[in-house]
């Protein structure tokens, strides 16, 4: 039933609804007092409130009226009890001479011609009848979700508006698929040379990069028909839906052609076949056969072109996979520092920004942003400047969007106590200093007590570079670094708080890594003992050698990731004592001035004392926070004080 059936059907049990209620309403109002005949004739002749009379066989009705002939009072009542209806007649006939009285006798039943009274069973019988037929429409509803069941749940676009200058950072990607474009603009330019365009395009890469945007971009410059659909659309609790529906999609392309079909997340469906979950007649594997019998099987679907989407090409079937169906791949990775800045003047394009923003700038400290991140990015600085009554996006809101997008919005408003206020702040002094301390570090752009999202407080550093490779040294220092915070409570507090479980968790992570995947452990040699694959448990069935190393191996693992860390925690308490006069200023400046940037850190790291930092700051009031991007110059760290040769502050601690 549709939208406008189903108002049509509401609307009339709504007025049968109501005449009901009216008809029950006038029932109740119009009802005669039941009297006993002796107190009707007494009314009628003695006290004389009966006006009109009325007859029907053994049923009498006195109505008394006012002054203007309205009904004021009912009453009814059974007449007398005859020996014979001739003697009833008789008794009947003395009321011929009752007009004295002012009494009209009629010998007829007063509601015998209303209209309500007729109306009252048919409007009963309808109502009932709608009812019922709502009661059956809702048992058979099964039908109703058979049909929805069946229904082909893809998207069709025409005419798409989006472009290849729509979408940056990805100039490699965009040449793999102008060929796509050129094919579906002129496909006897390609036939002419015996040249098969690719049946299917698999687009592969971390979230947010951009895949589903790409197919769009292929279908706007071909100009032809985008047939869009999740690959959980596919999948439903009944046996063969999804089988049809791909039949479908596919029957509705051929129609079309040549068009696009593009199947987002087609892991959900895709995922390899025989791997002990679900049986061989699992419903997604029915679903996967079918995909598999469309896009290179008995039929030709030259004009078609499947284009998908996926973040786990590890779980897809081979047969998807193979040449003549999916057999092209292109890895969309995580854009570049070029790739970043082209992305940011794409979303900034309707955006009214400051003259002073420098794209170049943010790009290079959102390594590791997507392209939705940079996306979101802008956005939310532009929520900033709304909410701050700007007219335009300057570097403040960029810098706090990339803060808010990182880690959540500040919680200026918590309540923090003065002990956690300075525990916190050696907390992150001690990040802080360690960073520009240890060389293989990035450079730290911010430090910070100011809770944010679920951190007490944190210090930002940014990459320089876009390096994909680690270093040994680089992953050394990092794991130094992020010890800084537990070895500051250590050393001050004489203490420790749970304030360092993140970093903990963030040490052995990359400890267990060096040793289990990277080959970084000498006493373990070149092995990689695990994978940093996601895990799938389809695959685990299947593959009992995964992670499958003796006992003896496992405790010489553990044994390498505890030397990794306690070396990391011996390295980082010799520093911190050893420039502990540095620490000491950070923290004070921090709890008086709850947040730094680049060149108050260069400062401190120069010997500058706590009261100097604050009365500079003092002096620049505004300045950072204008523009905090200015100041961004990595530390100089010829200041580094080595571990075999401590200083007097070392000596004095120890």
């Amino acid at each position: 039933m549709n939208k406008r059936s189903k108002t049509i059907v509401w609307i009339v049990v709504t007025v049968v609804l109501v005449a009901l209620v009216g008809v029950l309403i006038s029932e109740i109002l119009g009802a005669a007092t039941q009297v006993s005949f002796t107190k009707f004739e007494s009314l009628l002749f003695e006290e004389g409130k009966i006006q009109e009379l009325y007859l029907d066989g053994f049923n009498w009705t006195g109505y008394t009226l006012d002054a203007n002939g309205n009904v004021i009072a009912k009453y009814a009542a059974v007449g007398p009890e005859m020996y014979s209806m001739a003697d009833y007649l008789a008794y009947i006939g003395q009321f011929e001479n009752l007009p004295a009285i002012s009494v009209n006798i009629e010998f007829a039943d007063p509601n015998a011609g209303s209209v309500w009274s007729s109306l009252t069973p048919i409007l009963g019988v309808v109502l009932v009848s709608v009812m019922f037929w709502l009661i059956m429409r809702s048992a058979a509803g099964g039908g109703n979700a058979s049909m929805s069941i069946n229904k082909q749940k893809a998207h069709v676009q025409n005419n798409l508006k989006v472009r290849f200058s729509d979408v940056a950072g990805a100039e490699e990607e965009k040449e793999e698929l102008a060929e796509v474009v050129e094919f579906l603009k002129s496909p006897k330019k390609f036939a002419a040379l015996g040249a098969r365009i690719p049946s299917g395009v698999l687009l592969v890469g971390p979230p947010g990069t951009g895949k589903t945007l790409f197919a769009k971009a292929v279908a706007g410059e071909a100009g032809v028909p985008f047939f869009s659909v999740s690959g959980s659309d596919f999948v439903e609790m009944y046996v063969g839906v999804g089988a049809k529906r791909v039949r479908d999609l596919f029957d509705m392309a051929k129609k079309n052609q040549p068009c696009i079909i593009f199947i987002d997340e087609i892991d959900a469906v895709g995922r390899r076949r025989g791997a002990g979950l679900g049986g061989g007649h699992d419903e997604r594997e029915q679903t996967l056969n079918q995909i598999l019998v469309q896009m290179d099987g008995f039929e030709a679907n030259e004009g078609i072109i499947v284009m998908a989407a996926t973040n786990r090409e590890d779980i897809l079937d081979p047969a998807l996979l193979r040449p003549g169906r999916f057999d092209r791949r292109i890895n969309v990775n995580l854009p570049d520092v070029k790739g970043r800045e082209q992305i940011l003047k794409v979303h900034a394009r309707n955006k009214p920004m400051s003259p002073d923003v420098n794209f170049k700038t943010v790009a290079r400290i959102t390594a590791g942003f997507s392209g939705a991140e940079l996306a979101n990015l802008l956005n939310e600085a532009a929520i900033l400047a709304a909410r701050a009554g700007k007219k335009t996006i300057g570097n403040l809101e960029l810098y706090d969007g990339i803060n808010k997008v990182l880690m959540g919005p500040q919680k200026k408003s918590r309540v923090v106590t003065e002990s956690d206020k300075r525990c916190t702040a050696y907390h992150e002094a001690g990040h802080a200093v360690l960073a520009c301390l240890c060389k293989h570090c990035d450079p730290v752009h911010e430090v910070s007590i100011i809770p944010r999202g679920r951190a007490a407080g944190y210090t930002m550093t940014r990459p320089e570079t876009d390096d994909n490779d680690v270093s040994y040294n680089k992953l050394i220092d990092n794991i130094c670094m992020s010890l800084g915070g537990r070895v500051a409570e250590e050393l001050v507090i004489q203490d420790i708080t749970t304030g360092a479980s993140a970093d903990l968790q963030h040490v052995s992570d990359i400890a267990r890594r060096m040793v289990t995947q990277w080959g970084m452990s000498e006493k373990l040699g070149l092995v990689a003992y695990d994978s940093d694959q996601p895990v799938f448990m389809g695959m685990e069935y299947g593959n009992q050698s995964r992670g499958g190393y003796s006992q003896e191996t496992a405790a010489a693992i553990d044994s390498e990731i505890r030397r990794l860390v306690s070396e990391a925690h011996t390295r980082a308490t010799k520093l911190l004592k050893a420039n502990r006069s540095i620490m000491d200023n950070m923290s004070r400046v921090l709890v008086e001035k709850e947040t730094i940037y680049t060149e108050e850190v260069a400062m401190l790291m120069k010997g500058a004392d706590y009261k100097e930092v604050i009365a500079f700051m003092e002096e620049k009031e505004g300045t950072h926070r204008d523009n905090p991007f200015a100041t961004m110059t990595t530390p100089s760290k010829e200041h580094v004080v080595e571990e075999e040769k401590p200083t007097e502050t070392e000596n004095k601690d120890e």
